[in-house]
């Protein structure tokens, strides 16, 4: 062979290396997290109820006085399981130790004048700590017609509570402490053509790298009727936890081949770590999972483009108990407990339809056992 032959093919080879190396580096950086292997039986005694109220949602945080603060949703039983967004109410309650039992202290965010956004209704809360503060992310809304209890989708009254839906955020010092809430929403809809154009609600929120704030959101556009169309995600940006916050146009979590679907995902939680975005949300359709209902973990480089992670199975479309039985219903709303940066205990809403659908809900919490490397 011919040097200048042998020169050549040192080339080409130098060449094919180089063009290997980023996608070799991009296969390495891609995340392994594998949080549905982690998931083990739920205790019975790992449930968090109310006899007298519906229990939905369910956010924890570790305070500074070495107690664990669990926010959640309630509304009275009385008025129906849709009363979820006429009449919910941000409450507190409290444990010595992750997994409880968590008792009830008192409600943080209460009804006030209607003549505020969240005049009437607090719910889907989400709770943070950065820089000494407590920061709590919620969904409010007010409404002046009468509502026929029990409430009712069936009820167009009650659709004009669903539709003024927004987003704010309430601060405290202290878990414990009394919580100030804005008279504004920190994010409000977009205009009415917008993918946001008639109603915001469900955030999930974590803070970047360079302590931006990330806000994940649901979103409701223009509809032929007043009940809006597409229920879709969107993400917005801001340097402060009181906004103002930047949105990004295009909608999160889309999927070519759901783009016809009314909703994909629900329930986002997210969360950074190790320079990507995480989050695992409600597998409507099982375009994620193949298992409609089913919580699916997603990642995302920059909290815009997300794609299936992985390992997409968090939980199936039911879970099972310790004793063995299945729960015969989904895990909605979660949200995950982090000890030194790895997931402890997933919290999660059930609609327990042991009593009849619609009749009871509570919180639970799935333990995560640590896999071994």
């Amino acid at each position: 062979m011919k040097s200048r032959d042998i020169k050549f093919l040192k080339l080409m080879a130098v060449l094919l290396l180089g063009l290997a190396k980023p996608v070799f580096a991009q296969s390495q950086s891609t995340p392994d997290l594998d949080i549905g292997s982690m998931v083990r039986p739920v205790p019975s005694n790992a449930v968090f109820s109310e006899k007298d109220y519906f229990v939905w949602c369910g956010s924890m945080i570790k305070g500074h006085d070495k107690k664990y603060h669990l926010f959640y949703s309630r509304w009275p039983k009385k008025m129906g399981h849709y009363a979820w967004v006429t009449n919910s109410e941000i409450a507190h309650a409290v444990a010595d130790h992750p997994n409880g039992p968590y008792k009830f202290v008192n409600v943080v965010l209460k009804a006030r004048d209607r003549k505020y956004w969240d005049g009437s209704t607090t719910c889907n809360p989400t709770v943070l700590f950065k820089n000494g503060k407590y920061y709590l992310y919620y969904t409010g809304t007010t409404g002046t017609s009468k509502i026929n209890y029990p409430a009712s989708a069936k009820d167009d009254a009650w659709w004009e509570y669903r539709n003024n839906q927004r987003i704010g955020v309430a601060v405290a010092s202290d878990p414990s402490g009394t919580w100030k809430r804005l008279d504004k929403p920190v994010l409000d809809i977009g205009d009415i053509n917008a993918s946001d154009g008639v109603m915001v609600s469900n955030p999930a929120v974590t803070f970047s790298k360079d302590n931006k704030v990330v806000l994940v959101y649901k979103e409701v556009e223009k509809g032929t009727s007043f009940k809006g169309g597409k229920v879709r995600f969107g993400v917005s940006f801001a340097d402060s936890a009181f906004g103002p916050f930047k949105k990004e146009a295009k909608p999160i979590f889309e999927l070519k081949t759901a783009e016809k679907e009314w909703m994909i995902a629900e329930d986002p939680y997210i969360w950074f770590q190790n320079d990507f975005y995480f989050a695992i949300v409600r597998d409507v359709v099982g375009k994620y999972t193949g298992q409609e209902g089913a919580l699916a973990l997603l990642v995302s480089k920059d909290a815009k483009d997300w794609q299936a992670a992985k390992h997409p199975l968090v939980v199936g479309k039911t879970f099972r108990w310790e004793n063995g039985q299945d729960s015969g219903t989904k895990l909605e709303r979660p949200q995950l407990y982090f000890e030194n940066g790895i997931p402890k205990i997933l919290f999660g809403a059930v609609d327990d339809n042991s009593e009849g659908p619609r009749k009871n809900s509570y919180n639970v919490r799935v333990p995560l056992k640590k896999l071994e490397k």
